[in-house]
């Protein structure tokens, strides 16, 4: 469905003045919407056709399906977009995805605490690098710009985001969070607790009227407790091609007993937590977090699938991992309020 999404958004292109007047003769568009975006510069074109999508869509049912009746009813925009005709049964459907340009998305800041004070006793996260090259990776291949920050203190994990949250965004975004956890929150280098809350508060539809109507994606690898989860039956994947068994460490946590925070309940983020509450993640000093690891591969091969199904994908294949005889459960929550599928990027 994505890649017909933007066959409609290119279609769209070849005369964007035109479907431009056509919506605000249907009166789609207010005065206001009309006048912003003849504004937008005219070497834009693609971004000139997501922006006017995109404000149509957000207008309520209604006005997307008269937008959708003028796409496929109206005589001049047929002779002008004859290619319309063999996308009729998609057109039905661009209203359930988020509209996003593909020459570029937004910011990936990636949060990578490896050590951390003496005074805490946590244990280094050994192996978190290799985590932080594979989100590196694949986000750059999608089209963000990747942005990464070693060893963090909770304060400066805090201003990073506050410092992001006021850029002018014009797609999605993405922050990737490696740490230390226990329920509800991440540790920074310094021990002191960041709340889920206070990660994305920064960038919620109020604060950041750009990011309004757009995802917000938070992927959170760290413990959410102590507790050690345990399979039914337990079935090992077996040694490694070298013959040594991998060996995985508990993720570091403490305190688990203060109040939790809960998810702000603002639309449109996803939160990917490595676990669910309570229990601990594991990570390999050799090869990584193995939620990380599993979301980084699912990325790479799923670019046609939206995010959810990518994410249960991830959920299947790590909760078949065997990690010193425990397992692991990760936890997609969201207020997404449509579909969002992440694709690499198209030059044009």
């Amino acid at each position: 469905m994505q890649t017909q999404h933007v066959s409609i958004q290119t279609i769209l292109s070849g005369d964007y003045r035109l479907i431009l007047n056509k919506v605000y003769e249907k009166e789609l568009i207010t005065d206001e919407d009309y006048n912003n975006l003849k504004s937008i510069n005219r070497e834009d074109v693609e971004g000139h056709i997501v922006e006017l999508v995109d404000k149509i869509m957000n207008k309520g049912d209604d006005t997307c399906r008269a937008f959708l009746n003028l796409l496929q009813t109206d005589e001049k925009m047929q002779t002008t977009f004859p290619q319309l005709k063999d996308l009729k049964n998609d057109i039905l459907f661009l209203h359930e995805y988020y509209t996003l340009t593909h020459t570029s998305h937004g910011l990936c800041v990636i949060i990578n605490n490896e050590t951390f004070t003496t005074e805490t006793c946590l244990h280094a996260r050994r192996g978190t690098q290799k985590d932080a090259d594979a989100l590196n990776t694949v986000f750059t291949s999608l089209g963000f710009k990747v942005l990464i920050h070693n060893n963090l203190t909770a304060a400066q994990i805090r201003n990073e985001l506050r410092m992001y949250s006021k850029k002018n965004f014009v797609n999605d975004n993405v922050v990737c969070v490696l740490s230390h956890g226990t329920k509800g929150c991440v540790f920074g280098t310094d021990g002191e607790k960041v709340f889920l809350k206070d990660l994305m508060l920064p960038f919620t539809s109020g604060r950041v009227p750009t990011l309004s109507g757009k995802p917000k994606l938070f992927f959170i690898e760290a413990s959410q407790g102590e507790g050690l989860q345990k399979g039914y039956r337990p079935c090992s994947l077996g040694p490694q091609e070298d013959g040594r068994e991998t060996q995985f460490f508990l993720e570091g946590n403490a305190d688990p007993g203060r109040q939790i925070e809960t998810v702000p309940s603002e639309a449109d983020f996803l939160i990917g937590m490595a676990t669910v509450e309570d229990f601990v993640t594991f990570r390999s000093r050799v090869t990584g977090c193995i939620y990380t690891q599993e979301l980084c591969k699912q990325l790479t091969r799923s670019e046609m699938d939206d995010i959810l199904t990518v994410l249960t994908r991830v959920n299947r294949e790590v909760s078949k991992r065997e990690c010193s005889n425990n397992k692991q459960m990760p936890e997609p929550r969201y207020t997404l309020t449509k579909k969002l599928v992440l694709k690499p990027v198209t030059r044009l």
